[in-house]
């Protein structure tokens, strides 16, 4: 049996921390105004995952969609994929933040910036463990 490859072992850290993310916006006293202000969609509810970021049904499903990444990362080019291509997509959510055209997905402040530190950081990663190609 051989060992994972960095790229995997990242790939399902990331995964994980999406997937717990994602199920953490439903749980009360990590969220505040969980009962009240929970909406399925839009920015017209108030509640927020550590009293910080913006959350909606929608919002902690994607989230928890992001933990595919654990899937994804049954091999190196799967798990640099997921890398990069989540990167990519929370720099969508980033632009989308900026733009304040997210009326289908809460995002405040800091969402926004929470989206930037994690494409920066999903894509560096992403780029990184690209060079580092070894056996698929």
């Amino acid at each position: 049996m051989t060992s994972a490859a960095p790229v995997q072992s990242l790939a399902r850290l990331v995964g994980a921390v999406f997937l717990l993310a994602g199920a953490a916006g439903f749980v009360p006293g990590l969220t505040t105004n969980l009962y009240e202000g929970l909406e399925f969609a839009g920015d017209a509810g108030n509640a927020e995952l550590l009293g910080l970021f913006e959350v909606s049904v929608l919002h902690n499903i994607v989230h928890a969609l992001f933990g595919v990444g654990i899937l994804m990362a049954a091999t190196p080019a799967g798990a640099r994929t997921y890398l990069l291509g989540s990167g990519a997509l929370n720099a969508l959510l980033f632009l989308i933040g900026i733009a304040a055209a997210g009326d289908w997905l809460p995002i405040n402040g800091g969402d926004t910036w929470l989206h930037l530190g994690l494409a920066v950081g999903l894509l560096g990663l992403g780029l990184i463990t690209a060079r580092e190609r070894g056996p698929e």
